[in-house]
């Protein structure tokens, strides 16, 4: 009879911590292959491991961490091994940088299959030619593309002899834009979204999908009814000696940029404030990485119950790099609690290594033409014929509610740079009776980033993402003014021009009513993330070309020998 062993009780912890993703590198050989090319490659997976290690960070900065093991994987019995070390080492990303050749099957496909089936695995290797691992790269890519597993392959660049071959930097920089992709993937899995309140506004286009969701992204969806924040509100259930220290911030930052008519409007305003306390607290208690507010109409609209002040100022300072105790991670949080739109902002952020996200309607598409005849009729003449806007046009993004004060200025601006920019007039009462202050500020030109919304089809049952690079332009001041003032002058505004779409294409092919926009976002991190995930990656644009080097990331073969990107992602949403 088997001896009785006691089950061992785990040690209680105060507050869980979510699990930042593990990055190991190893590589694989053969056992025929002399000395030198052996030490040869583990110097390699040193070298790659550094290239990558504290260069992706998490949102909140901090780096991820990567482990290696020098274990050369030859066959079965080392990539048993090198599994077993990385999973004591929490290894949830794999790397491998091979330099000769090898048996697919024996080496790194016996060490794959220890891990979960959706553990991202890159190849990256030089084009090398003496003991060639661009040889086995090709063997290895080609099995596990052939049994529909992804698998991104970086045929770089390092010396073919040398015992401490550096990468170049593009090689280098195409691996960390997949890393950041794969630690985007990763770390969003088992996290949650807190959403106030149930469907935004009736915008189907803004669903909460949950299910989809779950199985998409491993996103939980945590939903709340605004009567909990109402009530936490009347309980005055927040630390009121940090409000008046919240407000004195307020007060020194914006000063009479704050429209206040009386004492009413004081407390209006102070209720908004509050409310960020409130939430913060609720989205810290559940661990939550995102959320969202309702708000209309039942919240702050509807005359049958008793309208409430409005949440600009709430979802501005989550969206930002900062508040009143200081630098703080931008915690993406969607107006009119609209979970497409926080699904788009909290994956960009993650991808940009915590870049403030921006969230917009996307109001009116301005034609070049439109903006020309405008200047004219209010006697403006001196127009910079090479302007972007003059010949293309753009997209006035401006949005009630959950503009990131960051898009006030330039990135890297300071704190008192950015609020410099920033008004709170109070709120239109006739959208909101409730009352209190939305924020405004007319976003400076000159930012690069990525524009785009995801969406859903239940007729496929996969999100897609509709994308373009832009960057945002600035007008002359008194053509500005005007085209504000064409839609809400009291809202933030960023003016967007999309670098491929023409704006009859931009204005037709919107998902929805909102979109988002992150700076300093590389293209090729946005596609391997939607590799990894399975969205489908939409760009109906004419200008742009299908590839272009240096900036997309190549096909992954899987996608080439299954009919194409869209028809694998297609086949796989459905196994």
């Amino acid at each position: 009879m088997a001896k009785r062993i006691e089950a061992r009780c785990l040690a209680n912890i105060r507050k869980a911590t979510a699990k930042v993703p593990v990055i190991g590198v190893f590589a694989t050989s053969d056992p025929r292959i002399d000395k030198d090319s052996r030490t040869r490659c583990q110097n390699i997976v040193k070298i790659a491991a550094d290239t990558i290690s504290g260069e992706v960070v998490m949102p909140d900065k901090t780096p991820v961490p990567v482990v290696y093991s020098t274990v050369l994987v030859d066959g079965e019995a080392q990539a048993d091994i090198v599994a077993e070390q990385f999973r004591k080492a929490g290894v949830d990303i794999l790397v491998l940088v091979p330099d000769t050749w090898a048996f697919p099957q024996l080496t790194a496909i016996s060490l794959l299959q220890q891990f979960p089936a959706n553990t991202p695995l890159n190849i990256t290797c030089g084009n090398s030619g003496p003991k060639p691992g661009v040889v086995y790269a090709h063997a290895l890519n080609g099995a596990i593309s052939q049994y529909g597993r992804m698998v991104t392959l970086n045929v770089g660049t390092w010396p073919d002899t040398g015992m401490n071959p550096k990468m170049t930097d593009q090689t280098a920089r195409n691996l960390t834009d997949w890393c950041y992709a794969a630690v985007t993937a990763a770390a969003l899995r088992g996290r949650r979204v807190v959403i106030l309140g149930h469907d935004s506004m009736g915008m189907e286009t803004a669903l909460a999908h949950i299910l989809p969701t779950r199985n998409t992204f491993g996103i939980e969806i945590t939903r709340l009814d605004m009567k909990l924040l109402a009530d936490m509100l009347n309980k005055k259930a927040y630390d009121q000696k940090e409000l008046k220290e919240l407000r004195r911030w307020i007060n020194r930052h914006v000063g009479d940029r704050l429209e206040l008519r009386d004492d009413a409007d004081g407390e209006r305003f102070n209720q908004s404030l509050a409310m960020y306390l409130i939430v913060q607290d609720l989205m810290a208690d559940l661990n939550a990485v995102g959320g969202g507010f309702m708000s209309q109409l039942e919240w702050g609209s509807d005359k049958r119950g008793i309208p409430l002040p409005v949440a600009d100022v709430m979802e501005s300072f989550f969206n930002s790099t900062f508040d009143h105790n200081g630098p703080k991670t931008a915690l993406p949080y969607a107006t009119e609690a609209d979970v497409q739109g926080l699904l788009t902002m909290l994956s960009m952020t993650y991808l940009s290594g915590g870049n403030p996200p921006l969230f917009m309607d996307f109001r009116k598409v301005w034609e070049a033409w439109e903006i020309r005849e405008l200047a004219d009729k209010i006697g403006l003449k001196k127009l910079d014929k090479n302007a972007d806007w003059y010949n293309k046009g753009l997209v006035d993004g401006d949005n009630s509610g959950s503009a990131s004060f960051d898009w006030a200025a330039l990135p890297g601006a300071s704190v008192k740079e950015i609020m410099a920019g920033v008004g709170m007039p109070l709120a239109d009462p006739g959208y909101f009776p409730g009352g209190g202050n939305s924020v405004t500020f007319m976003t400076p030109g000159g930012i690069e980033g990525i524009a785009g919304r995801l969406t859903y089809s239940s007729t496929g049952g996969i999100f897609s993402l509709i994308w373009d690079q832009a960057h945002t332009t600035s007008v002359p001041e008194e053509l500005g003014k005007a085209m504000c003032n064409l839609t809400t002058p009291t809202w933030p505004h960023t003016f967007v021009v999309p670098r491929y779409a023409s704006m009859v294409e931009y204005k037709q092919y919107p998902p929805a009513n909102h979109f988002h926009m992150t700076w300093n976002l590389p293209v090729a991190r946005l596609q391997h993330w939607m590799d990894l995930t399975g969205v489908l990656s939409v760009t109906p644009w004419a200008a742009r070309p299908r590839f272009i080097e240096g900036v997309d990331r190549p096909a992954p073969l899987v996608h080439l020998i299954n009919g194409g990107e869209d028809a694998y992602k297609m086949l796989h949403v459905r196994r």
